[in-house]
C-alpha cells in the first residue's frame, strides 16, 4: 500500500513538471483561509519555537508550487546568471534559485507585481507555516520522518555536498506544494522574534529586527532542521549557497505588527556615567578564580547549553566588564548561540548569563570583542550558513553606550569560507587600525589569517595573497601566520608579531617549540621563528597583548596535560629562595624586548589549594603551588586601572603586573625583574 501512494504521489510529481511547460510562468496553488496551532514544544536548541499558540488567517492565499527557479529569477534580474553554479550549486534553469538575500527576493515581487498587475510578496511565517502542515501536525508533511528521495546530504558536514536543486522532484504535500522540507531555505516576510502566547490573527511578526526569517531548510541540513515547526533566520543582506525563496500571491495583511522585542539582561539598567579608574596599583594584587558563566535567569528566553567555550572580554567606559562566549550542546551544531555576562562596576559576582547574539539556526563559532578608547565597543563574530565552523561570513557590530545597545550586525566578510572563524584578541595599532585575527580553516594545523581596517571598520581587508599553506619551518616565509588561534600584537617598529597553537617549529636542538611570526608588511608576508616556549595543543588558546605598563604579555600552558610526553611536562619556575620549581599548566611571561626573550614566567596560582572546574574541554583540575590550569581558551583584557582581566572557559582571573613581578606568594620584597 505504501509503495502504491508513494507511485501516486511521484507521478503527480512528473505531472507537475509537464504543467511547468504551459502557460503559467510560475505555477500558484490555492492555499484556504483557517486555522491552526502553531509553534512546538521549545525544547533545548528549539527554545523559540514555544509557546504553542492558536494563529486564525482570515482569508485563502495563492502560493507558488515550488521555490523561484534560475529560469523565473532571471527574467527579473539577469545578471544572476552569473552565479549560477557558484560553489557547485543551482546551475540549471530549472534549479532553485540561491545566492539571493532578503532585498533581492522582495525586489523579484514587486516587479513581478508591476508586470502582472496582481499582489505578489513573501509568505509571512504563518502562512509558511500553515501551508507547510497543509492540515496535519506530524514534524514532517511526510509522517515522522522523510523518506529518502527527499534527503540531499541531510548531515552536518564542513564540505558542502554538490546536490541537484531542480524544484518539483520530490511528492508534494496535501496542498501541492513541493520541496517544503529542504532542498533550499526560504525567505520569509518577518522579523525573526519571539512567539507571543496569545491568538494570533493574521500575524505579521514584528516592526523591527535583526534577522529576517526562513524556513524549511535546505540540502546540507539534518533532517531535524527540516521540521515544520524549526525556525530559521538570517542577516537581510547575507546569501549563499543554502536559501532561495517562494511567494504567495495575496494582499498585505493590515494586522499591526509587534511593537518590541524582548532585551536581554546584559543590556538592562547601564550606566552611563563615565568611571572613574583607580590606578594605584604598586601593591601586587591577584583574586581567587570566580566563575562567570553563570545559569541565565528564568525571564531569558535562551537557555544556557551544556558546552561553554571560546570566550572574549572586554571593559566599558562606565567600569563594567563585558564578557561573551558560545554556549552549545555540540560545538559544530546549528543550536550555538552568543551568551554574555556582566562583571559590573562595584560588583563582586557576575551576572546570570544572558543572550548576547544569535543568527537562529547558524553555528556562531568565533567572537571577539574590544574597547577603542574612544568610547566605541566592537564586537566581532563569525555566522556559518549551516553547521560546522569552516564556511564562516564575519560581521561585525558597534555600541557607543557601553553595550546598552548595538548597531545592527555588518557583514564585513560576506562570503560563507575559511579564513573567517574570529579568534578573541582584536588589536588596534598606533594607526588607528583594526585588525582582527582569524582562523584561516577549522582543521588544528591551517594557521591564521588577520583582516584589517584602516577606517574604524567601515572596510575590512584579508592581505593574503592566495598562496597555500607554507611549511612552517625556522626561517621559512609564507603569507599565513603559524598556529590557528593566534594572538597578535604590533612591535614598537610598527612591525607585527603574532604567536599561535599548532603548526610548530623545531628548535637547533631538535624539539618542537610554540611558532613566531612576524610580518613588516602589514601581514602580507609573515617570517617564522621557533620560540623557546613549549607548544600548546587541543582544547588550549593562548593570550598575546601588550600591556598599558610597556611590556608585552603572554598567557599559555607549560604542556598539554595529555599529548605531550611526559618527560616534557611541566616549565621551571623561580621561588623566592633562589631556586626553581617545576610547575603545570596556565602561566604567564613578560617581554621587554619586543617578543626575542621572555624572562618572567610565572604560574597563574596563588599557591592555595582549589578544585576547580574549568568546563568545557578542561573539567575538573587541582590548583595548588605547583599547579594551574591545565587547559583552557584564554582571552584578556587590561583596564585602564591596569590589572589584567583574564577568562578561560569557565572561569574569571584577575590580578596586575606587581603581582606577576612578585617571587613569593607571601614576600612582597622581593620580585623576579628587578
Amino acid at each position: 500500500m505504501r509503495k502504491t501512494i508513494l507511485s501516486i504521489l511521484l507521478a503527480s510529481s512528473q505531472m507537475f513538471l509537464l504543467a511547468q511547460t504551459a502557460s503559467d510562468p510560475i505555477p500558484m496553488v490555492n492555499i484556504p483561509a483557517g486555522s491552526f496551532y502553531m509553534g512546538g514544544t521549545g525544547e533545548g536548541e528549539d527554545f523559540d519555537e514555544k509557546p504553542i499558540h492558536k494563529v486564525i488567517l482570515t482569508s485563502g492565499f495563492r502560493m507558488s508550487a515550488t521555490e523561484i527557479t534560475n529560469a523565473q529569477y532571471e527574467a527579473f534580474d539577469p545578471s544572476h546568471k552569473a552565479l549560477r553554479g557558484k560553489n557547485g550549486f543551482s546551475k540549471e534553469d530549472d534549479e532553485a534559485v540561491v545566492y539571493v538575500n532578503y532585498h533581492e527576493a522582495m525586489a523579484f515581487c514587486k516587479w513581478l507585481s508591476e508586470k502582472e498587475g496582481k499582489n505578489y510578496r513573501l509568505p509571512t511565517e504563518a502562512e509558511w507555516e500553515y501551508a507547510c502542515h497543509a492540515g496535519n501536525y506530524f514534524p514532517f508533511h511526510t509522517g515522522d520522518g522523510l523518506p529518502a528521495i527527499i534527503h540531499k546530504n541531510q548531515q552536518t558536514a564542513r564540505n558542502l555536498k554538490e546536490v541537484s536543486l531542480k524544484v518539483g522532484q520530490t511528492p508534494p504535500n496535501a496542498f501541492g506544494l513541493y520541496d517544503m522540507h529542504g532542498n533550499v531555505e526560504e525567505w520569509c516576510l518577518d522579523w525573526y522574534g519571539p512567539y507571543l502566547p496569545n491568538t494570533q490573527v493574521d500575524p505579521i511578526g514584528y516592526e523591527e529586527g535583526l534577522y529576517r526569517v526562513t524556513r524549511g531548510g535546505s540540502h546540507n541540513t539534518p533532517e531535524k532542521y527540516l521540521r515544520t515547526t524549526n525556525r530559521m533566520a538570517m542577516i537581510p543582506e547575507d546569501k549563499h549557497a543554502q536559501t532561495g525563496f517562494r511567494i504567495v500571491e495575496a494582499e498585505y495583511s493590515k494586522t499591526k505588527a509587534i511593537q518590541s522585542q524582548p532585551i536581554p539582561y546584559n543590556q538592562q539598567a547601564i550606566s552611563q556615567s563615565r568611571y572613574d579608574w583607580d590606578k594605584n596599583d604598586s601593591l601586587p594584587y591577584f583574586s581567587a578564580p570566580q566563575v562567570y558563566v553563570l545559569p541565565t535567569a528564568s525571564s531569558e528566553p535562551c537557555p544556557l547549553f551544556s558546552h561553554n567555550h571560546q570566550p572574549a572580554i572586554t571593559w566599558c567606559d562606565n567600569g563594567d566588564l563585558l564578557a561573551i562566549w558560545f554556549s552549545a550542546n555540540e560545538e559544530n551544531g546549528r543550536g550555538m548561540v552568543v551568551m554574555a555576562s556582566r562583571l559590573r562596576a562595584g560588583q563582586s559576582s557576575w551576572d546570570p548569563a544572558s543572550l548576547f547574539f544569535k543568527v537562529p539556526d547558524r553555528n556562531m563559532t568565533g567572537s571577539a570583542l574590544l574597547n577603542d578608547g574612544n568610547g566605541r565597543l566592537y564586537h566581532l563574530n563569525g555566522v556559518e550558513a549551516s553547521g560546522d565552523w569552516q564556511n564562516l561570513a564575519m560581521i561585525m557590530r558597534i555600541s557607543e553606550d557601553d553595550g546598552e545597545t548595538w548597531s545592527a550586525p555588518q557583514i564585513v566578510a560576506p562570503e560563507h569560507t575559511k579564513r573567517h572563524q574570529v579568534i578573541a584578541g582584536t588589536i588596534q595599532t598606533r594607526e588607528g587600525w583594526l585588525i582582527q585575527a582569524c582562523d584561516a580553516g577549522p582543521e588544528s594545523h591551517d594557521g591564521t589569517a588577520i583582516h584589517i581596517s584602516k577606517d574604524n571598520g567601515q572596510t575590512w581587508y584579508d592581505p593574503w595573497d592566495g598562496a597555500p599553506l607554507p611549511h612552517f619551518e625556522d626561517g621559512g616565509k609564507g603569507s599565513t601566520i603559524a598556529g590557528i588561534h593566534a594572538g597578535i600584537v604590533q612591535l614598537n617598529d610598527g612591525s607585527l608579531m603574532a604567536l599561535g597553537r599548532g603548526n610548530s617549529i623545531k628548535d637547533k636542538n631538535g624539539r618542537l617549540k610554540m611558532p613566531m611570526s612576524l610580518s613588516s608588511d602589514g601581514g602580507k608576508s609573515w617570517t617564522y621563528t621557533a620560540t623557546d616556549l613549549p607548544p600548546i595543543d587541543g582544547g588550549q588558546r593562548l593570550v598575546l597583548r601588550r600591556l598599558n605598563e610597556g611590556p608585552l604579555l603572554l598567557i599559555s600552558f607549560t604542556d598539554h596535560p595529555t599529548r605531550t610526553p611526559e618527560n616534557e611536562r611541566g616549565m621551571l619556575f623561580p621561588d623566592k629562595d633562589g631556586n626553581s620549581y617545576r610547575g603545570y599548566g596556565l602561566y604567564a611571561a613578560l617581554s621587554y624586548d619586543e617578543g626575542k626573550t621572555w624572562p618572567v614566567r610565572k604560574l597563574l596560582t596563588d599557591g592555595q589549594e582549589r578544585f576547580l572546574n574549568g568546563g568545557a574541554w578542561t573539567q575538573f583540575f587541582l590548583m595548588d603551588k605547583t599547579h594551574a590550569e591545565p587547559r583552557g581558551y584564554m582571552a584578556a583584557t587590561q583596564t585602564p586601572d591596569n590589572r589584567i582581566h583574564l577568562l578561560s572557559s569557565r572561569l574569571y582571573y584577575c590580578f596586575n603586573l606587581a603581582w606577576l613581578l612578585k617571587l613569593s606568594y607571601t614576600d612582597p620584597g622581593r620580585h623576579i625583574y628587578e
